[in-house]
């Protein structure tokens, strides 16, 4: 006999089974409800994604020519090989193929095909040859994967001027960094539906935005001149025992860049070996006190200011004080009664200082900005500095600084900031902007750039530079200077600045430098050279004046330049 209270368990125990499955239904039909109908179109959107991939395709790099049509930069393709072990079926052998193909250690390759991880890298940079022939083998377990790669066929010519480009295909340093969004091109589409290996599936839907190449680059760079200057500044540094060195040409008419070097330098195929002091050490990124090429610039402020002529004369001492500090000249002599022109000539300290205290703070600085100190070129490379030029607006700036600054002294410049003045001065005193590229040739609209010379500023009259650059050239006569070339009269001056130190100067050794141009009727080239610590002499005069010398004479040849006499004989007939 059952019991009442038994029974009542039993009908409890299935209305509860009744209402759980009820409720069970209830979500379950809420669910279908919500998928089905009020969330739809999300998870449309979902199954969507899952077999539908976008694949970014990579546009080709474009190549970097010089003036003339040489390759000096362009993609070549390399190979990423890598494997997933657990489907590597012979790991020994696959091992001794890759050992004999990529020189790495068989054992080493052997225990990583044979390890737990489901993926391993096994190289980045294997060669087109090496990849193809790895995909011929078609082993299963090894992903062969094409990837581009910059290449420089002329090793370490110009590589400051070129920068590189990393392995993620972005550009750094010179043109590559500062153009990097041109040569790159337009990355492409590709829309589809793909199977669970990634796979495209043939009858699916399928679309592709193929990528646009970047565009090819012309440079204002001569190979020629590139390979003379090169080849010098080796010599220099070798010769000098000096720690490294700096030559810029430039065309002074365009404001193009015709060579450049920086020494030591480094291979941009190899940038990854480089440290970065010596990627960075180059003509826009390193600042020096210029020294006495410097007084061109103040010279020039003074002749333009109607404040001196080449006939006016100041009284050297050996010493003058300024602003509470006493400045000597480098020989620390006196030398009387001086004219503008034996200042240059025998570069004299105490004469400039004079001048630039009689001209006055304000018009002075006005001057140095006018030339483009203080301030980027704007030069077509990347990462550029601007130097360091104190003014009377600023806290730090003192009276002293005005007498200083007038011989090069307590500024710091670039290279490219230097020898873009100075060829102002041989352009009739109009300041261009200095450019390395002078056409770009794209792949989508427009077609054909090309970079015109671009005026900043006249910095002085026409009538000062022409002045000027007669002084020049009369002063190194005068002097008898090293850089002295013959048959042509060249306009130029010396430099020798002592180098900053921690509470001073280094006590012996020095920058030196020289810039000059020629023919100086009608300047074709601006060359400055620049020798850091050199030991075997620490004076501009007997180190970098000589080297610009045996630069000329092999532009002279390269160019074509007749000699003066022959030349103006031509312009009277």
């Amino acid at each position: 006999m059952i019991s009442i209270t038994s029974t009542e368990q039993y009908r409890n125990r299935i209305f509860i089974t009744i209402a759980i499955a009820s409720a069970a239904c209830l979500i379950i039909v809420a669910q279908l409800v919500r998928w089905q109908i009020i969330e739809h179109e999300a998870f449309v959107k979902l199954a969507s994604q899952q077999h539908q991939r976008e694949i970014i395709l990579k546009p080709r790099r474009g190549n970097i020519y010089d003036s003339v049509g040489h390759l000096l930069a362009a993609d070549t393709i390399q190979y990423e090989i890598s494997a997933s072990p657990n489907l590597i079926s012979d790991p020994h052998g696959t091992a001794k193929l890759l050992n004999q193909l990529l020189g790495i250690s068989g054992d080493k390759l052997y225990h990583a095909l044979i390890s737990e991880r489901l993926w391993v890298l096994i190289s980045r940079s294997a060669t087109r040859e090496v990849g193809e022939q790895l995909l011929n083998e078609d082993i299963v377990g090894l992903t062969i994967t094409p990837h581009p790669k910059r290449a420089y066929p002329e090793g370490k010519l110009a590589a400051h001027l070129l920068g590189f480009v990393n392995y993620n295909h972005n550009g750094f340093h010179g043109i590559e960094g500062y153009y990097d969004r041109i040569l790159h091109g337009v990355d492409g589409r590709q829309f589809g539906e793909h199977g669970p290996f990634g796979d495209v599936i043939p009858l699916g839907q399928f679309e592709v935005i193929p990528p646009t190449q970047g565009a090819d680059l012309y440079l204002t760079l001569d190979r020629t001149i590139q390979h003379i200057i090169t080849d010098e500044l080796s010599q220099a540094i070798e010769r000098y025992e000096a720690k490294s060195g700096t030559i810029i040409v430039m065309n002074p008419n365009t404001g193009a860049v015709l060579a450049s070097v920086s020494l030591p330098t480094f291979n941009p195929n190899m940038y990854e070996e480089t440290s970065e002091d010596i990627i960075s050490g180059h003509s826009v990124r390193k600042v020096y006190e210029p020294g006495s090429v410097f007084k061109i610039i103040t010279i020039a402020a003074a002749l333009d200011s109607k404040l001196v002529s080449p006939e006016t004369r100041v009284h050297d001492r050996g010493s003058v004080e300024i602003g509470g500090r006493t400045i000597y000249n480098s020989d620390r002599q006196a030398h009387g009664t001086v004219d503008m022109t034996t200042i240059l000539a025998k570069s004299l300290n105490v004469g400039t200082a004079q001048i630039a205290a009689y001209m006055g703070a304000k018009r002075y600085y006005n001057y140095v900005q006018r030339f483009g100190f203080g301030r980027l070129t704007e030069v077509d490379l990347d990462m550029e500095e601007h130097g360091t030029l104190k003014t009377p607006m600023d806290n730090t700036w003192h009276e002293s600084d005005l007498a200083t600054n007038s011989f090069g002294q307590g500024i710091a410049v670039t290279p490219i900031q230097m020898v873009t003045a100075v060829s102002a001065i041989a352009n009739d005193g109009i300041l261009l902007k200095p450019h390395v590229v002078q056409k770009i040739i794209s792949y989508d609209e427009p077609k054909l750039i090309e970079i015109k010379p671009q005026i900043v500023r006249r910095a002085v009259s026409i009538d000062t530079a022409q002045t000027l650059t007669i002084m020049l050239a009369d002063a190194l006569e005068i002097s008898e200077s090293k850089a002295l070339l013959p048959g042509y009269r060249i306009a130029g001056k010396t430099g020798t600045a002592e180098i900053p130190i921690a509470g001073g100067y280094h006590p012996n050794l020095t920058i030196t430098s020289f810039v000059g141009y020629f023919p100086i009727d009608e300047p074709q080239v601006v060359v400055l050279i620049i020798l850091d610590s050199p030991k075997t002499s620490k004076w501009g005069a007997t180190t970098a004046a000589p080297v610009f010398k045996f630069v000329a004479e092999r532009l002279i040849r390269a160019m074509e330049i007749p000699p003066d006499a022959v030349r103006l004989a031509v312009q009277e007939e």
